[in-house]
C-alpha cells in the first residue's frame, strides 16, 4: 500500500478515525497535526507539501482547488492527487471509496488530477 492521505482541516476528524479503524496500516494525517502544514495554510502551499511528501489531498474544496491545481501544474510541478468529496454522500460511502482506493489503487492512477469521491 503506497497511498497516503492528508485530510483538509475543514473535514471532520471522523474521516481520519474511520480510515484508521478500517486500515490501521494506512497513513492518514490531518492538516494542523505535527509535521504537516499548519491550519490556515494556503492551498498552493498545501499542494507543494503534498508533492514533497507524496500524499494525496482529501478535501471538500470544490470551488478553488481546480484553479490551484492548474497553477501548480503550469509551474511544472507534480501532485500525487486530489480527492474532492462530492456533496450529498454519507461519510460511510466516502470512507468505503477511500479504503477501496488505498487497497486496490496505485498512487500514479491519481497523479496530477482531481478525482471526485465517491467514484
Amino acid at each position: 500500500m503506497n497511498i497516503q492521505y492528508i485530510l483538509d482541516e475543514n473535514l471532520p476528524p471522523l474521516y481520519q478515525q474511520q480510515l484508521r479503524r478500517y486500515l490501521p496500516e494506512l497513513t492518514v494525517l490531518m492538516i494542523g497535526e505535527p509535521n504537516t502544514p499548519l491550519k490556515g495554510t494556503l492551498d498552493p502551499e498545501i499542494l507543494l507539501w503534498c508533492e514533497q511528501h507524496n500524499f494525496i489531498l482529501v478535501t471538500n474544496n470544490r470551488r478553488s482547488m481546480p484553479v490551484h491545481l492548474t497553477e501548480h501544474l503550469t509551474q511544472n510541478r507534480l501532485i500525487p492527487g486530489i480527492f474532492v468529496l462530492r456533496k450529498k454522500f454519507t461519510i460511510g460511502e466516502i470512507i468505503n471509496d477511500l479504503v477501496f482506493i488505498a487497497q486496490a489503487g496505485e498512487q500514479c492512477d491519481y497523479q496530477n488530477r482531481i478525482t471526485h469521491i465517491p467514484l
